[in-house]
């Protein structure tokens, strides 16, 4: 880890067991049977010790869309060529993607990021791009590894830096998103690295694959695990080996979402690989990210139940670009109006439900 890194890591402090307990204690008095919003109670709560106080406010919310380019396309394992990408995530900036279109239902700001695009990107005036890009695309990681050690860090550092700039801006929640071409293959090899697992475990079919492009994505990823898991000696080397720099950036997110003490959404597989790589940089930085739903790649449930996190929706998303974390935003939403608002036991004289153990 190199030395700037490192201090960013050294600021993050625990979840702050006092601001959770008077969370807790909050919803304990609101006029509705005990625990009854579920997985919704536990986020308000867990925002609390991440906020460091009782008072919830996700008002001003903002989606991060890491893009960028792989060179593991080449292989053949997706179903379209790199340059989608590029196309793609110049429509983001004109507001006119999936997840443009539902973050404006939801009340999200979007920001699109370039960080590592194979050309240069125009910007639409809707959610004008940011342009991070630490190179033009990474190396195909059959050939080689994707990236230098290096470059990775750097991607790593570029999003904590995105997250201390919207905290600079008085955002209170982050959702996740990406968009390249190729990255289900890289997050299913940082995933296979990561966790042990054969990537037949944890592999689908992306965007569409049939079934001689699964098969060649899958022996692209063995061939990778084979080759690069004995020399990774962590979770950045696993990103430089065979992660792209979306991955890598989104790490950055969720570690910055810990430094900066701002709740950060999963969202999907691809976020979820990250997401990991980000505890195992900084062990119990899971404690600040929240799970949206449960995507249905494969790995999807494997990485939250290895993170500890329970999502709140199961609807069998695996569209990416962060949909699956604004459509939970609106859920977070309704919580925090209950939990600020609803009247209290006390305030309408009834007497307050009490634990009676049991499931």
């Amino acid at each position: 880890m190199n030395e700037e890194l490192n201090v960013y890591l050294s600021q993050i402090r625990p979840l702050s067991a006092s601001a959770m307990e008077t969370a807790h204690s909050r919803w304990s008095q609101v006029a509705k049977p005990l625990n009854s919003l579920g997985v919704l109670e536990a986020d308000i709560i867990k925002m609390a010790g991440i906020r460091e106080t009782s008072k919830v406010d996700i008002n001003k919310r903002a989606l991060l869309i890491l893009c960028a380019d792989n060179g593991i396309v080449e292989e053949g394992v997706t179903q379209t060529g790199r340059e989608v990408t590029a196309l793609v995530a110049e429509n983001m900036t004109k507001g006119d993607s999936s997840v443009c279109i539902m973050a404006e239902r939801a009340g999200v700001d979007v920001f699109p990021v370039d960080m590592g695009v194979a050309r240069d990107l125009f910007s639409g005036l809707r959610y004008p791009l940011i342009c991070r890009k630490t190179a033009y695309g990474t190396n195909n990681f059959r050939k080689e590894p994707a990236m230098k050690r290096e470059e990775a860090v750097k991607s790593i550092e570029t999003g904590i830096k995105l997250v201390g700039e919207l905290a600079g801006k008085g955002y209170h929640l982050i959702a996740t998103g990406e968009m390249g071409i190729g990255n289900t293959t890289t997050s299913s090899a940082v995933a296979s690295l990561l966790l042990k697992k054969a990537p037949e475990a944890l592999t689908g079919r992306g965007a569409g694959l049939n079934d001689e492009g699964l098969k060649k994505k899958l022996e692209v990823i063995r061939e990778a695990v084979e080759r690069y898991g004995p020399v990774c000696r962590d979770a950045v080397d696993i990103l430089a080996c065979v992660g792209g720099f979306d991955l890598a950036g989104l790490t950055g997110v969720f570690l910055g979402g810990a430094i900066y003490r701002i709740p950060v959404l999963v969202d999907g597989f691809i976020s979820a690989a990250a997401a990991l790589s980000a505890d195992r940089i900084y062990p119990g930085c899971s404690g600040f990210m929240l799970a949206s739903h449960v995507s249905a790649e494969p790995a999807g449930r494997l990485l939250l139940d290895e993170l500890g996190l329970l999502p709140l929706i199961q609807a069998g998303m695996c569209l990416g670009e962060g949909t699956g974390a604004v459509a939970a935003i609106p859920l977070l939403d309704m919580a925090a109006g209950v939990y600020t608002k609803m009247s209290s036991f006390e305030d309408i004289h009834i007497e307050a439900y009490k634990p009676m153990g049991g499931q």
